[in-house]
């Protein structure tokens, strides 16, 4: 096709189409969007450039040099004009805006030695005696933008167990929230309802990209279930957002966005659970992922919270052949619950470093006192981990994590003390996107806080989840 300018073929195509019509004639004009040819009617792979109508123009005998058309076509020829209509894009429905995914969690626990069959465990209730098959998790998330400027998540779990009960698997509600932003960027915004408190890093990482199976004591004890009810305000810089969507949507296991500030004010009885003393918890989160010119992510941060908690009402305990109910010396509004944590991960691209360390005071079981009183705690955890792309057979992390624990465990009665020393090894094999095998081996050394006389156990776990992706 020869070039031509643009009046040119507009004026070969269009004026046949005009010949015949009256002065205010219109034709609606396509072009191909391969050829780039212009077309007088639609057809696949066409799109309108616009309406345009016949404009009559005088004569060169009537014009005045300085008024002479500029292009070259015959005179008191008919010129095609293009109306400025565009295309209105079409309005996204409400379906349009709603995404739905989530995972299922297949567990089974093993012993291999020690007094395993004694083990228990606030991370996973399928540690123990008589165990077999369990779900972990089954959980579906439904989120998506209202508008420009707000968006919601809720997420409910389908395999949790309420306390004291023999029968798993009842819905439970884990997320219910709305951010609203106050930029177009989406820079500022708060989190209304019930979501994740900004309290330790492993606490903020999903279940789903987590690689071992358990988050580690020292930091999960703070925050029951990680969440609670309360208003979060975050801001994250547009190049921060684009960072921690990388970081979890590229198979690092970030843990996804929750501000590089964040300052929260919530209830501090946990999850599903209503408040009890008026006193709100203040919770502050820094973090930040540093990306170094040859493409490694470094994340660092801290955060810190403090309030009041009120623990569950004591009950009758036997220890050393000595019975009694531990007195509460915390007054009418709760114990003093403040703690502060440190976080630095080096993603695994391929090798990798993700270590926590924490320091607080809280209520705690004081058995020589027969009471529950403020004392301090401490722990932490290292984790090294390799990322090993295997092309055709899909993706392996194997991994080595050590935790150790010295502190109450708040949410359970009585408040006992939990003495945590554990080691693991394992890997995680992700053959694709949907399905993801992880098997580990975990020597642990760690109180049974579950009952009284709330005894140290040592023994060997062989571990394996399952879990599908969707």
């Amino acid at each position: 096709m020869k070039k031509k300018t643009l009046a040119s073929m507009l004026w070969t195509m269009g004026a046949a189409a005009l010949s015949e019509a009256s002065p205010a004639a219109t034709l609606d004009l396509y072009v191909d969007r391969k050829t780039q040819q212009i077309y007088a009617e639609p057809g696949p792979g066409r799109v309108k450039l616009g309406t345009f109508v016949q404009i009559d123009e005088p004569t060169a005998a009537t014009q005045t040099p300085s008024a002479a058309p500029a292009d070259p076509s015959p005179t008191g020829s008919a010129h095609l004009v293009a109306e400025a209509k565009p295309a209105k894009p079409a309005e996204k429905k409400w379906f349009d805006r709603i995404s739905i995914r989530g995972y299922t969690q297949l567990r089974y626990n093993q012993g291999i030695g020690g007094d395993a069959a004694d083990l228990r465990s606030p991370g996973d209730r399928f540690i123990g005696d008589n165990q077999g098959f369990g779900i972990r998790r089954a959980r579906v998330v439904l989120s998506g933008d209202i508008n420009d400027r707000v968006s919601f998540y809720l997420q409910p779990d389908f395999a949790s167990t309420p306390s004291g009960s023999s029968t798993s698997n009842f819905a439970q509600l884990r997320d219910a929230y709305a951010d609203i932003y106050f930029d177009k960027n989406r820079e500022y915004r708060v989190r209304a309802g019930q979501s994740k408190v900004p309290y330790g890093w492993e606490n903020l990482q999903s279940s789903q990209n987590r690689l071992t199976p358990d988050r580690a004591d020292a930091l999960n004890s703070g925050v029951r279930d990680e969440r609670d009810l309360g208003l979060f305000f975050y801001y994250t810089p547009k190049h921060v957002q684009e960072r921690f969507q990388y970081l979890v949507k590229s198979g690092l296991k970030g843990s996804g966005d929750y501000g590089v500030v964040g300052l929260g004010f919530y209830n501090g009885q946990g999850a599903n659970r209503a408040e009890q003393n008026n006193s709100l918890h203040t919770v502050l989160h820094f973090s930040y992922p540093f990306k170094f010119d040859n493409g490694q992510f470094f994340e660092v941060g801290a955060d810190a919270y403090s309030g009041r908690f009120k623990i569950a009402t004591p009950t009758s305990i036997t220890i050393g052949g000595r019975s009694f109910t531990p007195k509460d010396t915390a007054p009418v509004n709760g114990s003093i619950d403040q703690r502060v944590a440190v976080h630095a991960i080096y993603y695994p691209q391929p090798f990798g470093l993700q270590a926590e360390w924490t320091v607080g005071r809280g209520p705690e079981l004081d058995v020589a006192r027969r009471q529950i009183r403020t004392t301090s705690l401490r722990g932490g955890y290292v984790q090294a981990m390799y990322k090993i792309d295997g092309g055709s057979i899909g993706t392996l992390f194997p991994y080595l994590k050590w935790q150790t624990y010295r502190g109450a465990s708040k949410f359970d009665t009585n408040t006992p003390r939990m003495l945590v020393d554990e080691t693991e090894i394992g890997v995680e094999w992700q053959p694709s996107n949907a399905v993801e095998l992880a098997v580990a081996y975990a020597n642990m050394r760690r109180t049974n806080v579950a009952s009284a006389p709330y005894r140290r156990i040592d023994g060997d776990l062989l571990r394996v989840q399952l879990q599908v992706n969707y």
